[in-house]
């Protein structure tokens, strides 16, 4: 079969120009070595000159460095020190296995997209295959994706455009207009990603210098949390591992389906783990081949992400919207914490912990209890997941809650917590056969193939080639081997 590989022919013209604006903006590309152990491989001179930077300091290249998750975790400057998790206390999730959530706050911007985002557009610039002076980075998103790719490519010198729905938060919507060069609305909800991919086709007509960064087709999605979301979860495990654990699965809600490499790699390490897959009941479509609108930012439905390796999924848990909404209520507000304290017991640390979670790192906690109850886990096993982002992006959404139902009281804490948290069932689940996995792979061709141009070639491939998402994963060495020649020919590195 073909090879089905992230393109990494060498554009000579674009090259040069990546090498002058580097030298020009002082630039030095971080290699996926690096962000997947920053404390190991990143030079200390890098270390010492980031000291001192304000993580969301967009005019400042050395924060590409920071595109880990091994910052340490304060808001301004910082060095690194080990990965960023916490462990989601029983007294709130009611079940007798241990869930371990990395947080992606720490990360700039505030969230992990911007790690996707960097695995897509640095190859493209140390191959010369995007040129910074005269092509502009387009980053189709329900969401973080957009804000990542604008913070990235500010960061190294390109310009942006932004795509995101007309109904995602406000937070960052007013974020996107200070670093984004250019800012397109579509219309809908986090569900209508048809409506960003008809955006996309209309700028690929009318605007030659455009280079799409899609990233539910982008492999650079895909190898960037293979090789750096992967590892640092294997690390988690490995600080929490007791002689009678065991590392049941991971759970991860799909958005462009990037983080489930993640799971691909533990799998290649645990072998005997399972990966389970996240989206809204309100939008089933890998459920139930469903449709329709949902209000958990931060995943996208209607579609099956080509990046997705399906084959290497075990199970589908489909978390209602209305939980994760209210769950953000009673995990953020004073009320909610005084509920908590007195019903469970919870420590102040945890929470305090709470607003680490956005409302798609809710959703993810309650896949996980679903998982737990679903397998009868124990209390020797272990589940983790991510926080792709914090509370501190939905704080109008808290807001409209109160506008829509009312205050908040202790009387409708309790109704969240009883009725959105403590009774969570094993419903709306399934386990998936080998059958079931190839219905879902197959509802890729229609999106994929029939849409958006993609060979039949290699959606086979993804299913039949048993090398096919191996190569992709082990091409970070090659794009180092590129990153590194690109170091040394800007200077950069040395002068600094």
């Amino acid at each position: 079969m073909t090879d089905f590989k992230i393109d990494l022919r060498i554009n000579e013209d674009g090259l040069n120009s990546a090498v002058k604006r580097a030298q020009e903006n002082n630039i030095v590309i971080p290699t996926f070595a690096q962000l997947r152990d920053p404390v190991k491989n990143v030079p200390e001179k890098i270390k010492k000159a980031l000291i001192g930077v304000d993580k969301e300091d967009y005019n400042n290249p050395l924060n590409l460095f920071r595109i880990t998750w091994r910052n340490e975790p304060v808001l301004e400057g910082g060095a690194y020190g080990d990965v960023n998790y916490i462990e989601v206390p029983k007294e709130l999730t009611g079940i007798k296995a241990r869930i371990f959530i990395m947080v992606g706050k720490w990360f700039p911007t505030g969230c992990h997209k911007v790690g996707a985002s960097y695995g897509c557009l640095a190859p493209r610039l140390v191959s010369g295959q995007f040129d910074p002076y005269d092509q502009i980075a387009v980053w189709p998103s329900t969401g973080n994706y957009c804000r990542g790719g604008a913070f990235n490519s500010k960061l190294l010198g390109c310009k942006s455009i932004a795509i995101l729905p007309e109904e995602m938060s406000q937070e960052r919507r007013d974020w996107l207009k200070e670093v984004a060069d250019e800012t397109i609305i579509t219309p809908g909800c986090e569900s209508d990603v048809y409506e960003i991919f008809k955006k996309v086709w209309e700028i690929r007509r009318t605007r030659p210098e455009a280079f799409i960064f899609n990233q539910f087709e982008e492999m650079g999605n895909v190898v960037w949390h293979y090789n750096v979301t992967g590892p640092a979860l294997e690390d988690v495990y490995k600080e929490i591992e007791t002689p009678d654990s065991r590392l049941f699965g991971v759970f991860f809600t799909s958005g462009s389906g990037g983080t489930l490499s993640a799971g691909d790699y533990l799998k290649d390490h645990f072998p005997r783990m399972k990966v389970a897959v996240g989206e809204a009941l309100q939008c089933p479509t890998i459920l139930n081949n469903g449709f329709g609108g949902h209000r958990i930012e931060g995943i996208g439905d209607k579609h099956i992400p080509f990046v997705h390796n399906v084959k290497n999924t075990d199970m589908v848990c489909a978390i209602d919207d209305n939980d994760s909404q209210n769950l953000l209520r009673l995990f953020n507000t004073e009320i909610g914490h005084e509920f908590l304290k007195k019903q469970t017991g919870m420590s102040d640390e945890d929470l305090k912990n709470l607003p680490l979670l956005g409302i798609s790192g809710i959703a993810n906690v309650l896949g996980c209890i679903k998982m737990a109850k679903y397998y009868e886990l124990t209390e020797n096993d272990v589940l983790m997941t991510v926080a792709t982002d914090c509370a501190a992006m939905y704080g109008s959404r808290v807001t409209e809650l109160n506008e829509n139902q009312g205050p908040y009281t202790p009387e409708v804490a309790a109704r969240d917590y009883w009725h959105r948290l403590a009774s969570v069932k094993t419903d709306n689940m399934e386990e998936f056969t080998y059958v079931s996995r190839k219905r879902v792979h197959n509802l890729k061709y229609y999106t994929w193939v029939e849409q958006q141009g993609r060979s039949l070639e290699e959606l086979n491939a993804q299913w039949y080639d048993e090398h096919y998402w191996d190569k992709l994963h082990k091409q970070a060495d090659e794009i180092d081997i590129l990153t590194n020649a690109f170091n040394e020919r800007t200077g950069v590195l040395a002068s600094l």
